[in-house]
């Protein structure tokens, strides 16, 4: 029964904070927006992710041309 003395007034001060965290998001805009961010991530198609490779131009070092035996 004593733990009650205990219990009690440390609920009612984190009852407290809570809604003191609720009334301060509430304030700053917090909820403002829930929407937006979500509809930003799958409309972001500006670029293509996968880049695609241009073909070798005859003029890079880096192409080797096979020799076709006769």
């Amino acid at each position: 029964m004593a733990v009650l003395y205990l219990f009690v007034p440390l609920s009612v001060v984190i009852a407290g904070v809570m809604v003191w965290a609720v009334f301060w998001a509430i304030r700053n805009n917090q909820y403002e927006d829930l929407d937006g961010p979500a509809h930003r991530m799958l409309l972001d198609d500006d670029d293509p992710k996968i880049p695609v490779p241009s073909p070798p131009s005859a003029h890079d070092p880096s192409v080797v041309k096979a020799k076709i035996p006769d």
